[in-house]
């Protein structure tokens, strides 16, 4: 299956490319197909996608600064570059969960 859907008891569903929070899951020794964040590993879960938006937005600025410093850069490579959704964009929602699941007390679980 391509996509994970959340649920939590505190929260709306919300559905994800498996793509996109495969490195997440495999941060913290979960599996993409069946799983569950406990409201006591939300604070952990927080901190890594802190980490991961963090050197996704360090990676966007130096890219941006290269295509600055290289007057050879194409435009249009430029533009498609740009136009990419950024972690911090693509997690929103996630971390939305994650808040509302840890000020209620709830789990989140994927894949039942």
């Amino acid at each position: 299956m391509l996509l994970i859907t959340f649920q939590s008891s505190a929260a709306a569903e919300i559905t994800m490319y498996k793509a996109h929070v495969k490195e997440l899951l495999d941060t913290l020794d979960k599996n993409t197909e069946r799983g569950v964040i406990t409201c006591a590993e939300i604070d952990h879960v927080m901190q890594i996608l802190e980490g991961m938006i963090a050197k996704d937005k360090q990676e966007r600025q130096a890219q941006e600064q290269m295509c600055q410093d290289d007057d050879e850069i194409d435009r249009f490579e430029l533009k498609n570059k740009n136009e990419t959704v950024s972690l911090s964009a693509r997690f929103f929602p996630l971390i939305e969960m994650l808040k509302l699941a840890q000020k209620k007390q709830k789990d989140i679980i994927w894949g039942v």
